[in-house]
C-alpha cells in the first residue's frame, strides 16, 4: 500500500475503497431484496441494485481518468456492514419489525456511502478534477436520493409495527 504523501494517493485509495464497497454491496442487494417482506422494500432493494452496478461502473471510469485500477483494496468497513446486515437476514420475528430492521442495515450502508463518496468528491475537487468531481457528485446524489426513500419506507412501516407489538 502506497504512503500517504499526497491527496492523489489518497483519492485512489478512497475509490479503491469505494470500488471494493460496490461491489460487496452487489453481491449482499438481492439477499436483502429476497429476505424483504413488503413489495416496496424489495423493489426499492432491486432499484439500488442496478444503481449499485452503475456506481461500480462510474468507479471504474473515474479509476480509468486517474489512471488507476480500482481493485486491489477491501473495504473493510462495508464487510462489516453486510455482515451486520446478514445477521438481519436470519433474525426471526415479526415480519414487518424485520423489515425496519433491514431498513436499518441499509441505511448504515448508505450513510458510509455517502461519507465516502463526500470525501472522494472533495479530494477530486481540491486536485481540480472536474469530470471526477461531477461523476462522484452523481453518484454521491443517487446514495442520498436511496437513503431518503428508505426513510420514507421505514415511516410508512413504523404504525404496522408499532399495532403488531401492541397486540401481543
Amino acid at each position: 500500500m502506497p504512503k500517504l504523501v499526497s491527496l492523489n494517493v489518497l483519492l485512489a485509495q478512497e475509490i479503491k475503497d469505494l470500488y471494493s464497497a460496490e461491489n460487496q454491496l452487489i453481491k449482499a442487494l438481492p439477499k436483502m431484496a429476497k429476505a424483504s417482506a413488503t413489495t416496496e422494500l424489495k423493489e426499492a432493494f432491486q432499484t439500488h441494485l442496478e444503481e449499485t452496478k452503475g456506481h461500480a461502473g462510474r468507479l471504474e471510469e473515474v479509476a480509468r481518468l486517474l489512471e488507476i485500477t480500482p481493485k486491489g483494496k477491501v473495504c473493510k468497513a462495508m464487510q462489516g456492514l453486510v455482515e451486520e446486515g446478514s445477521e438481519v437476514i436470519d433474525e426471526e420475528g415479526d415480519v414487518t419489525v424485520k423489515d425496519l430492521a433491514l431498513i436499518g442495515a441499509a441505511q448504515k450502508v448508505e450513510h458510509y456511502e455517502i461519507a465516502s463518496y463526500g470525501t472522494a468528491r472533495a479530494l477530486a475537487e481540491a486536485l481540480g478534477l472536474q469530470e471526477v468531481v461531477e461523476i462522484l457528485q452523481t453518484t454521491l446524489d443517487e446514495e442520498g436520493n436511496t437513503d431518503k426513500i428508505l426513510t420514507s419506507l421505514a415511516e410508512a412501516l413504523t404504525p404496522s409495527a408499532i399495532e403488531a407489538a401492541s397486540a401481543e
